[in-house]
């Protein structure tokens, strides 16, 4: 997603006006980047990423990596460098559904925001593995937020947006057809991982999607068929976006225009 201009600074660096949780590789990680990757990071105050960078640890990415579980203690926040990473609901019956997707411009474990003992509501899940993730600890993140400065006012502007597509993604699994969300989503991880080929499954896609893997067959050979995609073996390609763009829904738009309100690097 292309953020918009960035908000103006003040001489101190502040806005005018305005984790099983964690990965188990964690203790064998390397200190973060100097120059932050994950976008959200990157719009820091240089001297405020100065200060945090220290407590964060660089945790490789993989695919089906489980970086929270529902129902238990998140112990860490993770602000990904690229990929995708899913929050998926999964119901009685054991189905899932996604209901939000996270990737270089946020953080995982937008519960830790809110309180200082998060758990969480549900898993979250590497779903296309594209660069590594900067690791922080809860109890990091809460102390940076209590210092109400900069790093406050941008995860809080980052919560508004992140709670907005949770909105905007219930009301279109609830009401849109099938092909017309299978377009959102890979309009929004071709936004996310900057590259025109996309390494999913069709396991993988009808469990985004809460339908049957048949369904998810139909569908790709539909936008194949259209010239929109190239579809071989679990992966796709993006061959002509604005077709995609025509075929989505209206909750695309609207979700990418959320995320156009925060602050660029």
């Amino acid at each position: 997603m292309t953020f918009s201009t960035a908000l103006p600074l003040t001489g101190d660096g502040t806005f005018v006006g305005w984790s099983s949780s964690a990965n188990k590789e964690a203790n064998t990680t390397m200190p973060a980047a100097p120059r932050p990757r994950n976008r959200l990071l990157a719009a820091l105050p240089p001297v405020i990423y100065a200060r945090i960078a220290p407590l964060m640890k660089t945790v490789p990415m993989r695919r089906k990596q489980i970086l929270h579980t529902q129902g238990l203690p998140i112990d860490h926040v993770y602000f990904p460098n690229g990929g995708v990473c899913s929050v998926m609901t999964m119901l009685a019956d054991g189905s899932t559904i996604e209901v939000t997707t996270i990737g270089d411009e946020g953080f995982v474990g937008l519960d830790a925001f809110f309180g200082p003992r998060p758990i969480a509501h549900a898993d979250t899940v590497v779903q296309v593995e594209d660069a590594d993730l900067e690791s922080l600890s809860v109890a990091a993140f809460r102390r940076e937020l209590a210092r109400q400065d900069a790093f406050q006012e941008l995860m809080g502007q980052y919560a508004q947006v992140a709670i907005a597509q949770i909105m905007q993604t219930t009301a279109c699994n609830a009401v849109h057809d099938v092909q017309q969300r299978c377009c959102r989503w890979l309009l929004m991880t071709h936004d996310r991982v900057h590259q025109n080929e996309l390494n999913l499954s069709h396991e993988f896609l009808a469990a985004m999607l809460g339908v049957r893997r048949p369904t998810v067959s139909l569908i790709a050979g539909a936008l194949q068929h259209a010239g929109a995609i190239r579809y071989h073996r679990g992966v796709v390609n993006i061959v002509d976006r604005a077709q995609l763009e025509r075929r989505a829904c209206e909750c695309y738009a609207a979700i990418r225009g959320q995320f156009e309100r925060l602050p660029a690097a």
